[in-house]
């Protein structure tokens, strides 16, 4: 019996009981399907996560140390000085932009409403170096900021407790920060990470709300590129330690965190994440593939007498063995076959329809190495799921096989 003979005699009996086929494939469709949607979804993830924080790949934020250095005296505070310096490019030429921040916690009121907001005072291109977006009105221009002007732009969350949520009537507005009043000239765009900033300019912030001449809370510096963030983060190094009389570099009295290494390392958690749901999805295929295994125990039982009679005819135990391995690697194929099909069209689905409810979230993407190795699995479960039946079959004695009722 060659193969051809063989592949014709496996879809007989496969289209006898079709109602079992399908119902013995079911397995191996639902775990094929669901590791080709997950790989889909993982990789949409992964693809909106480094859109929307990619642009601030090239960043490091400096801080000052809580509490007492150590093995030293009280942590000294970052000051406008260290801006001005880490801003000289003969001091730091790999540095393109250095940006103060003063942060703090203020009450913002409106009509009888409050809400509890993160102040954050820095300079007007604050926005473009966090890459966040107005929804609605401008930020506050250099003169603004220059003349302390009382300017406010509110986060989404601000919005949603004092302006129900209504970002157009929030501007031209006058809400109360603390002790002073302040316009809102602008509504940020939501990202999950600052949603209750109220963010306004650097003089404003320390003459009406937070105090301080010249100390700030943190330093966001950009390299020029991502490949310098290295060479930035070792300049950073070089003139905060002279400025701040740092010998030991465990002794620092302030930190530098590259934001590129902690990208990275969310990539990696999403990566791990992603085989591990993956991992999950693959026992439909281990119980798939024990639902062959079990059917070809059947058929193999079912077909005893038609094993007998092909042997006392001649039929070799390789061409036994054959046959019902190539059902059952047909039937996981079909099952294969259908799971791609299926996993597909849902993915497809998906890139349309999640982008619409949910833009930040990534729109999948059909993995073709998750297609091809999914459905290598699947033919690879049922050469072995087939492997026992069909060498109990291929080992039956003729006369045995043609005694049985």
């Amino acid at each position: 019996m060659n193969l051809a003979e063989a592949f014709t005699i496996a879809m007989r009996s496969l289209r006898a009981n079709r109602l079992r086929s399908a119902l013995t494939t079911l397995g191996i469709v639902i775990g094929v399907s669901a590791v080709i949607i997950l790989v889909g979804l993982g990789n949409g993830i992964k693809a909106g996560f480094n859109t929307q924080f990619g642009a601030l790949g090239n960043q490091v934020i400096i801080t000052k140390i809580n509490g007492s250095v150590p093995g030293g005296g009280a942590a000294k505070e970052l000051k406008d000085s260290d801006v001005t310096a880490l801003s000289n490019p003969a001091q730091a030429p790999n540095i393109g932009n250095v940006t103060p921040v003063v942060g703090g916690s203020e009450l913002v009121s409106y009509n009888q409403r409050q809400f509890r907001a993160a102040v954050q005072g820095s300079t007007p291109g604050y926005l473009s170096v966090m890459n966040r977006e107005l929804v609605v009105g401008s930020m506050y221009t250099p003169e603004q900021a220059k003349s302390n002007a009382r300017v406010v732009v509110l986060g989404p969350n601000a919005i949603a407790t004092l302006f129900d949520g209504n970002a157009g009537e929030a501007v031209g507005k006058t809400v109360r920060i603390g002790r002073g009043f302040f316009d809102v000239i602008g509504v940020v765009k939501a990202n999950g990470q600052q949603d209750d900033a109220a963010i306004m300019p650097l003089g404003a912030a320390r003459a009406f709300l937070i105090g301080g001449n010249d100390t700030v809370s943190q330093i966001v510096v950009q390299a020029g590129t991502v490949n310098q963030v290295p060479q930035a983060q070792q300049e950073i190094y070089k003139v905060l330690d002279s400025r701040h009389l740092i010998r030991d570099p465990a002794k620092r009295d302030y930190q530098a965190t590259a934001l590129q290494s902690l990208l990275d390392q969310a990539n990696q958690f999403l990566t791990f994440l992603t085989l591990f749901t993956v991992a999950v999805a693959a026992i439909s295929l281990i119980v798939g593939g024990i639902g062959v295994a079990n059917i070809m125990l059947v058929s193999v039982t079912e077909r005893t007498r038609e094993i007998g009679i092909r042997k006392a005819i001649g039929a070799r135990r390789s061409a036994i063995m054959k046959q019902f391995l190539i059902e059952s690697t047909m039937l996981a194929g079909i099952g294969g076959f259908v799971g791609i099909l299926i996993g597909t069209a849902i993915t497809v689905a998906a890139q349309v329809i999640i982008p619409k409810v949910a833009p930040d979230f990534g729109a999948p993407t059909v993995s073709i190495g998750a297609v091809a190795l999914s459905f290598a699995v699947s033919l690879l479960i049922g050469l072995i799921a087939g492997g026992f039946p069909a060498n109990r079959a291929a080992r039956l004695q003729p006369i045995e096989a043609l005694r049985y009722q």
